[in-house]
């Protein structure tokens, strides 16, 4: 397995796996924030040239697993991770955020779906915490450009990092 930065040639395969592993999300989310793709290549464009850094996991058959880090003000926020559906649970996305902590100092945000418990405790296995509501809201203003539908559906988490900030 090899991590590294995924870079414009990457795209395509980025935007695969994300929508690969995004299908555990149907049914799970309500349905009005599910879409198909759930992450159309014009929208992966956009987070890239909005400053999301992606790192990917490779095993001999090519991508397998990608995460994004993005600063924003005074923090980095964990965004579009996402494993292949037959990669998950097999310890790739440990790895690869084990790599993605190492490229930053600042404090690490992660937002995901509240009704997405196996991404919280897959988190939480790692040693975020989760935010109580009210900060939660705060949060997700500040540091995310996302809808009040995707804000009342969402939770936030944050590394030993935030809590010493």
């Amino acid at each position: 397995m090899t991590i590294r930065a995924c870079g414009v040639t990457d795209v395509r395969d980025v935007c695969e796996v994300c929508n690969d592993g995004a299908r555990a999300y149907q049914g799970v989310i309500p349905d009005d924030q599910w879409k198909q793709p759930y992450m159309p290549e014009a929208e992966l464009r956009r987070e890239l040239e909005a400053g999301v850094r992606f790192s990917g996991a490779f095993d001999e058959h090519g991508l397998v697993a990608v995460m994004g880090l993005q600063d924003v003000v005074d923090v980095a926020l964990i965004r579009h991770a996402y494993t292949r559906t037959i990669r998950q649970r097999t310890g790739v996305g440990g790895r690869l955020l084990g790599h993605v902590l190492s490229l930053t100092h600042r404090p690490i945000l992660v937002g995901t779906w509240k009704a997405a418990t196996w991404a919280i405790r897959f988190y939480e296995r790692h040693g975020f915490r989760l935010f109580d509501d009210r900060q939660r809201e705060a949060l997700l203003r500040r540091y995310w450009t996302i809808t009040a539908r995707q804000i009342e559906e969402s939770v936030v988490l944050a590394n030993a990092r935030w809590f010493g900030h």
